[in-house]
């Protein structure tokens, strides 16, 4: 009972600690999620070449999900015609680990080195899944995939989710700018469509009432689909800490302090094994991280840890589902292996610029006691938003 006590309480200092990170990072995420649509992104991700590849990750990263939300808006954009490299690869991995959120708290809890390899080794592990869709998959697998996404849905009301027979008397239809045409089971369905995505300009969004609870209600959606996972995240890592002797650790990370080639690789191999067994997705992954780098594994190993999370098994049940057993698949072995070797080359990358820190020393960004004041402010802040919300009258 002792040792579960010590467990919980860890689990609650970690999450204290990072409680006005997370509400920030959400925050941000939100506003920025309601100034650019589905539909603008899709129209911009079509392309193969490097631009759409880049904008896929600048709004991969703008978007802010978790795992599970990151991929069904990728099926989506990728359903619609966007690109396998500019959807599959940059929008759907920098949707999950390059979003604002994960930096705040990765920099809370691990330090600001953590932070920066996470971008750089984000944009080195997008790199590399382009060239591994390019010249390992074929084309066909892709365009199956797609297929397969299009007689799996069948025809829905974007609205309501409601399945439809665009042929029934009843049902209606709305063609919008792209040229695509949407089917609606009600005239209520199409009108709230319409109004919901009524386009306001930049100002109107930033100085008006409609904007701002918009940014706040998408605040909420990423807090409603990532709770489960921050707090099973912060409480698996606490009672781990606890529970595990740190003996257990030093003969598992038996390496940690090996600076071999072999070793380095081992650790990374061994962090991606590790996050596809735990199941924690996004940001849940960065308390357990913290427990594995305390406990001995590599920097590299760490890295590679955090970038798992695409691949849990629910993930990759969610890719069988949308795309068939063989992309799957394809998926599964193509972001494990990219996902390792990002971590053995940023390990390699941040030792010979002296950045990789003091093995298991941990960050910190808010001065002593300032920690009190922070979270007081954004718990008020997360008050307004959940009151905006849920309890606001239309």
């Amino acid at each position: 009972m002792e040792t579960l006590l010590n467990g919980l309480t860890l689990a609650i200092e970690m999450g204290w600690e990072t409680w006005w990170a997370l509400v920030l990072g959400f925050t941000i995420a939100g506003a920025v999620e309601s100034f650019v649509s589905e539909q603008t992104m899709t129209r911009a991700l079509g392309g193969q070449g490097w631009r759409s590849i880049a904008l896929g990750t600048l709004f991969g990263a703008a978007s802010s999900s978790c795992s599970f939300g990151a991929v069904a808006t990728t099926k989506s954009l990728f359903k619609k015609g966007a690109s396998p490299e500019a959807s599959l690869a940059a929008f759907q991995f920098a949707s999950t680990n390059l979003v604002i959120e994960l930096g705040l708290v990765m920099w809370v809890l691990l330090g600001w080195q953590f932070v920066f390899a996470n971008l750089v080794s984000g944009l080195i592990l997008i790199f590399l899944l382009v060239l591994v869709f390019r010249f390992c998959i074929p084309k066909a697998w892709f365009d199956a995939a797609r297929e397969h996404v299009k007689k799996a849905e069948g025809v829905r009301d974007p609205n309501c989710g409601m399945e439809v027979d665009p042929q029934a008397e009843k049902t209606l239809s709305l063609q919008i700018e792209d040229g695509e045409t949407l089917y609606f089971c009600s005239a209520h369905c199409r009108d709230a469509y319409q109004k919901r995505v009524q386009e306001m300009s930049f100002n109107e969004r930033l100085l008006t009432n409609r904007g701002w609870e918009n940014a706040f209600r998408k605040a909420i959606g990423e807090w409603q689909m990532l709770w489960k996972d921050i707090l099973f995240g912060f409480l698996a890592a606490g009672l781990i800490a606890a529970f595990v002797p740190r003996e257990w650790w030093a003969i598992l990370f038996r390496f940690g302090s090996d600076s071999t080639f072999l070793a380095v690789v081992e650790s990374s191999l061994l962090g991606v094994l590790i996050g596809v067994i735990t199941f924690v997705c996004s940001v849940g992954n960065v308390p357990f991280a913290l427990i594995l780098w305390k406990n001995g594994i590599a920097f590299g190993g760490v890295m590679s840890f955090i970038f798992a999370d695409l691949i849990i098994p629910s993930i990759t049940h969610a890719y069988r589902r949308y795309y068939g057993w063989r992309m799957a698949l394809t998926l599964f072995v193509a972001i494990f292996f990219t996902a390792a070797a990002t971590g053995v080359i940023i390990h390699y990358l941040w030792s010979t610029l002296g950045f990789v820190p003091k093995a298991g020393q941990m960050g910190g960004t808010a001065p002593a006691g300032y920690t009190l004041y922070l979270n007081i402010l954004f718990t008020l802040l997360f008050a307004v938003q959940i009151y905006v919300a849920r309890f606001r009258s239309k």
